[in-house]
């Protein structure tokens, strides 16, 4: 497989302090990447710096994240706005929050494939019903017609993978897409995150605290504190014979039910 994400000794800043210091790892064409830490540990804001969604206060200061042969961030703002949605997409931890809460899931999405393509009403609606059914909603027409406010939050976190895949982006970051979600709901969210994979060839980064989502899902782990890399490598090895101190913890905090 071809590379096609790399963070090379990055480094980024908020405000003076240093929260990612010299992280580095790369993603293949389809691979699943998770990311895995206790909170604080910087793991979101390793994938906001793809996307440019550092905000006003923080920036990388060392090192660069290639994507396609383009740095990153030494891109102009504009030019990594044309990336973000067509190249890269974003699932944010609760997605139902970066919809409008007074326009239905249709118009939004349709506004989102028009900002970044010439695009009849009618091709849109047809693309966004085979996308929906792609992934497993057997009445797309239903959810397109529907406000936010009228579908359950793990209906909206489906619908927001949904819409981070309208303009199918060659990578997929997915900041803690489970995290609010039932046990049950969390299930459908992995399957339908790894039947993207399998229809569309997406390469996906997750972050997440849940190792068992992790399991489930990835190729390959990075194993992060305090804005470090402690392990990285492939997912059996991480998580079954973990190397460090720090991921045999991680791992024995996981819950166990004993019978």
């Amino acid at each position: 497989m071809a590379e096609i994400l790399r963070y090379d000794h990055v480094d980024i800043t908020y405000n003076g302090f240093r929260a990612i210091k010299d992280v580095s790892f790369t993603v293949d064409e389809g691979e699943i990447l998770g990311i895995v830490g206790e909170s604080g540990s910087g793991k979101s804001t390793l994938i906001k710096a793809a996307m440019g969604l550092l905000g006003d206060f923080g920036m990388v200061t060392r090192g660069d994240i290639w994507y396609k042969g383009m740095d990153l961030p030494d891109l102009p703002a504009n030019e990594l706005r044309k990336l973000n949605g067509p190249e890269l997409g974003m699932i944010f931890q609760s997605a139902g929050s970066s919809f409008c809460p007074i326009r239905t899931v249709g118009a939004q999405l349709w506004e989102c494939a028009r900002e970044h393509e010439a695009i009849e009403k009618e091709h849109f609606r047809a693309r966004a019903l085979d996308l929906l059914r792609k992934i497993g909603f057997e009445n797309g027409q239903r959810i397109l017609d529907s406000y936010p406010f009228e579908l359950s939050g793990g209906m909206q976190q489906r619908v927001g993978i949904a819409a981070a895949m309208l303009l199918n982006p060659s990578v997929l970051l997915a900041d803690e897409p489970t995290s609010a979600l039932d046990v049950s709901v969390q299930k459908q969210v992995v399957e339908e995150m790894l039947l993207v994979r399998k229809t569309f060839g997406t390469a996906i980064v997750l972050v997440t605290h849940n190792i068992g989502v992790i399991g489930a899902m990835a190729d390959r782990v990075l194993v992060m504190r305090n804005g470090e890399t402690v392990e990285y490598g492939e997912t059996e090895q991480v998580l079954n014979h973990p190397r460090e101190a720090y991921t045999r913890t991680l791992m024995a905090a996981v819950p166990r039910l004993r019978k």
